[in-house]
């Protein structure tokens, strides 16, 4: 069997098959693959990691998805917006520290008046970053206008996680109806790309009714799509959704990880200069997830920016880490933790996708488009 695995892992591409086989094996030969991923990390992409600084926005949401803690027919959340002045606060704080880049994150909403906030919230952050922090949004489907207008204002990396990728499993997870569209979700995609940002999706792993077969699919979905990055870890259940009635149906929370880390391992492989972020929820899941997943492949990393008081509020899943730290405690602390598995913080640099560049035909730069 361990030869069989080496031999796959030769290969120059692996198909479906290869990849279902990779993602059973067991943990210790699961340990060929992350040495195999790690290889082609280093030759691709290098050992620098890079931060991106967390604003989780909003947990207002339209969206009623029966895997979020914050979906809208969760009656038990506060629900908040962070005022003008906090986000700024975080960006100065993500400026000053040498960060280089920051995510804004939010429910999904697209009122007039919700696009105007974040456009004129990119301005602004552009302009007392001297247009050197790179901004990258999640804030779920928007029109082609909304996303050119954003684009306009200074965003220019956008994550919008498919969470899976079979429709009939898509549609198990979310109401059926039009505001939960599969086929709408994959053309948002489509125009995130046409509309010129680096592109980023991702899938959670270990969901109930989820089989081997999905994730290989999933694995395959990234690559004809052609993603620039990828964000996805493991499905952790919360008791305010619908999903949560499964929550012995599921695999273990040490399996739903080490799938987590092949799933990682082998993007890196067949994706080999896509940015792949080390998610929070692997840390939820192991209490070094996050450089874990460094080690096997993934180059970024979001520390939390969110003012602790609203974190409490911001629960997609359960026992989320770091909600009651502040910014300012996590640096030093996340830098020797990414040295002491190996990887190098990349202060100053945008980091941004290779593979968008390759795509693209665009110039790569090191900080301003």
């Amino acid at each position: 069997m361990e030869n069989n695995i080496k031999q796959i892992l030769e290969k120059d591409r692996l198909n479906k098959e290869d990849l279902i086989t990779l993602l059973g094996t067991n943990e210790e030969r699961a340990k060929l693959i992350y040495a195999r991923a790690a290889e082609v990390k280093q030759q691709m992409v290098g050992n620098k990691v890079y931060f991106r600084g967390l604003v989780e926005y909003s947990n207002i949401c339209t969206k009623n998805c029966y895997y979020c803690g914050v979906r809208s027919g969760n009656k038990k959340v506060n629900r908040y917006t962070l005022h003008e002045e906090e986000v700024l606060a975080a960006a100065r704080f993500a400026y000053a520290h040498n960060y280089a880049s920051m995510v804004i994150q939010s429910g999904e909403l697209s009122s007039p008046a919700f696009v105007k906030r974040i456009g004129k919230l990119l301005t602004k952050i552009k302009k007392i970053s001297n247009g050197e922090l790179g901004i990258t949004l999640s804030m779920g489907e928007q029109t082609e206008e909304t996303y050119r207008y954003w684009r306009e204002c200074g965003a220019h990396r956008y994550l919008l996680r498919i969470e899976a990728s079979s429709p009939e499993l898509y549609r198990k997870l979310h109401p059926n109806d039009k505001i939960h569209n599969y086929e709408q979700r994959i053309e948002a995609l489509h125009l995130l790309k046409k509309t010129g940002y680096q592109v980023g999706t991702g899938v959670m792993i270990g969901l109930p009714f989820q089989r081997l077969e999905h994730l290989a699919d999933d694995l395959i979905f990234f690559r004809d799509l052609d993603i620039d990055m990828a964000g996805m870890g493991p499905y952790i259940e919360h008791e305010d959704t619908p999903l949560y009635q499964y929550k012995d149906q599921l695999i273990s929370k040490r399996e739903r990880f080490t799938l987590s880390m092949k799933m990682v391992a082998l993007l890196r492989i067949i994706m080999n200069d896509i940015n792949i972020a080390a998610t929070t929820a692997m840390q939820t899941l192991d209490p070094v997830g996050r450089e874990k997943a460094i080690k096997v492949g993934a180059n970024v990393i979001m520390p939390n920016l969110t003012p602790v008081s609203y974190r409490q509020n911001y629960l997609l899943y359960e026992d989320k880490p770091c909600i009651d730290e502040e910014a300012s405690d996590c640096i030093e602390c996340l830098d020797n933790r990414i040295r002491m598995y190996g990887g190098e913080v990349g202060y100053g640099e945008w980091g941004d996708s290779k593979h968008y560049y390759k795509r693209t035909g665009k110039t790569e730069v090191n900080q301003k488009e």
